[in-house]
């Protein structure tokens, strides 16, 4: 067998399954606030700044509009935010906060701290998860640069 072929050889498969338990730890925080991960992602970026345009939701969350026009109409649906076309372009969507997405950043406020407590409780410094962001941010931003490289 080749060793570069060997699962746990795989950088990728490392970091697939770290992000998908991490965002399985999410989900009994984030169910009685009636979210997905990715709908709190979203969530968290119009919280920082609500009335944004599509466009600027998915560069910042690395995401294609195909990804996240479906969630966005979900979470109009459920009534936690409202698309309007933009007035200098139609073809543009801007997407801002209802008064029961703004009502949920008060609910979600204890969501990332008992996160961090919880890894905390395993043993994980918050001097090791400080420099795993950065190392992962490190990442992204090759992998951003070689998929751009790529086109």
């Amino acid at each position: 067998m080749y060793e570069q072929l060997k699962l746990d050889n795989q950088l990728c498969f490392r970091i697939y399954t770290a992000s998908r338990l991490l965002t399985q730890a999410y989900r009994p925080l984030l169910e009685p606030l009636g979210l997905t991960y990715p709908q709190y992602l979203v969530m968290m970026v119009l919280w920082e700044k609500d009335n944004q345009l599509v466009g600027d939701i998915c560069q910042r969350l690395k995401l294609d509009t195909n990804t996240l026009t479906p969630m966005l109409q979900r979470m109009e649906k459920e009534g936690l935010v409202i698309r309007t076309r933009g007035i200098a372009d139609g073809r543009q969507t801007l997407v801002s906060l209802t008064r029961k997405g703004h009502h949920l950043e008060e609910q979600a406020k204890e969501v990332p701290t008992c996160l961090t407590r919880g890894m905390q409780d395993t043993g994980i410094s918050t001097c090791d998860m400080q420099r795993l962001a950065a190392t992962l941010d490190t990442l992204t931003g090759i992998m951003a640069t070689t998929k751009e490289g790529q086109h």
